[in-house]
């Protein structure tokens, strides 16, 4: 079987831990019945040592399988990584999405996708990564007991995303002690206003009101000083046409929404001002996972 997943992009700016939205860069993962365990890495993490062993995914896949079929059978793993690690494009809950689709495929169980994701939950407890990399699309997503709730909405064709891929790492784990353990009031309701009014403007398609909706006073400023560059392409990129310009997840890539026709023009003037950044133009997806 050889199971897919998209990249994702997470809070977009106020949307903390429920909006989210996937990206056409995927991670691949072939896997065939064997004799013994054999693993083999390509791509992203390929040439670490931690990655290699691709510890997460065996143990929500072994765990899932022998859940699901009774038994601990052995198999041949194949992974083609693209999306990068350990910044904020979903890499981990890709890998969770995938352990569990691959789980369910191998004991012969149909790949429900709500099933999926609620089961994703309980690797990641927060749904903006892994909604979007189960479903596709934008979504907006929260829990309730051991469940969520979520609403999709698909991305037309006419917009793309322009992703700065910094040359460092923030771990989301880091990137959380940098956040207040109590915020103001005037804050939280700044925040969880442009949070309300963004999920209607993607409803809507009004794409063009993106630019104020998307601000935040919860996180995003506070994480990014963590790399002082990310404000200098956050201020270029809407400079040069970005409809919205968030930090990634926890960072340290910036995600940018984008008309089609400014995409490649907005990459290579973000390519010349940060020769050091990985820039990549991606369609968005609306599929999530797939397993064939």
């Amino acid at each position: 079987m050889f199971i897919t997943v998209p990249a994702t992009s997470a809070n977009l700016g106020p949307g903390f831990d429920t909006l989210g939205l996937a990206v056409d860069l995927r991670n691949e993962i072939s896997i065939k019945p064997s004799r013994f365990l054999s693993i083999s890495t390509h791509g992203e993490g390929a040439d670490n040592p931690k990655i290699k062993k691709n510890t997460l995914f065996l143990n929500v896949f072994n765990e899932n399988y022998k859940r699901l079929s009774g038994r601990e059978d052995n198999f041949r793993f194949e992974f083609f990584n693209h999306i990068p690690i350990s910044r904020g494009l979903g890499s981990s809950s890709a890998v969770i999405v995938a352990a569990l689709s691959g789980a369910y495929a191998a004991a012969g169980k149909k790949v429900n996708k709500r099933e999926i994701l609620n089961r994703a939950l309980r690797y990641e407890p927060h749904p903006d990564n892994i909604t979007p990399a189960v479903m596709g699309g934008f979504n907006v997503a929260c829990v309730e007991g051991d469940r969520v709730y979520s609403k999709k909405r698909r991305m037309p064709d006419y917009l793309k995303a322009v992703v700065v891929v910094p040359d460092r790492t923030i771990s989301t784990a880091k990137s959380r002690t940098v956040l207040p353990r109590v915020y103001k009031k005037e804050e939280t309701v700044y925040s969880l206003s442009r949070a309300a009014y963004m999920t209607a403007l993607f409803m809507s398609e009004s794409w063009d009101l993106l630019r104020i909706a998307s601000k935040d006073k919860l996180h995003q400023a506070r994480r990014m000083k963590m790399i002082p560059e990310l404000f200098d392409v956050q201020k270029l990129a809407l400079k040069h046409g970005a409809l919205m310009s968030t930090l990634s997840g926890s960072g340290s890539t910036f995600f940018n929404l984008v008309y089609e026709k400014d995409a490649e023009k907005m990459a290579k003037v973000l390519r010349e001002r940060f020769g050091h950044f990985r820039v990549f133009v991606l369609d968005l997806d609306n599929h999530g996972v797939i397993v064939n």
